[in-house]
């Protein structure tokens, strides 16, 4: 009985950050659906970050994925316009950081110098 109701109180809170993701995937100007898919979510969180798409293999080698992981939050705030703390709160607390993107009027400025990235607020 306590697994039913966890799940159903869970399931609104899921639609809710799948939500969010979307809308700032979105507006990055990338394929909002992009974020249901694993692998492919952190590649565009890099394209979005302005990192090269193989770091999305340096996730899986221990000890290195924190340091990117750290670079990623960082300059996926910078590429919204937000600061450090912002990004730390990214890395730390993405299910409340992540819908303060998605609501907010934060837009995408993206990142100076990213491939495949335009450099007009994410609108080509």
């Amino acid at each position: 009985m306590v697994g039913i109701i966890f799940g159903l109180l869970l399931i609104p809170i899921v639609v809710f950050e799948v939500v969010a993701g979307w809308k700032v995937f979105v507006k990055a100007g990338q394929p909002g659906w992009g974020c249901l898919i694993p692998i492919y979510s952190y590649m565009l969180i890099d394209k979005i970050a302005g990192k090269p798409d193989w770091w999305v293999f340096l996730y899986f080698v221990p000890f290195v994925n924190i340091v990117v992981w750290i670079k990623v939050s960082l300059a996926f705030a910078r590429a919204f316009g937000k600061d450090t703390a912002f990004g730390v709160g990214l890395m730390l607390f993405a299910p409340i950081f992540v819908p303060i993107l998605a609501f907010s009027d934060a837009k995408y400025i993206g990142m100076p110098g990213a491939p495949g990235i335009p450099q007009n607020g994410g609108f080509a």
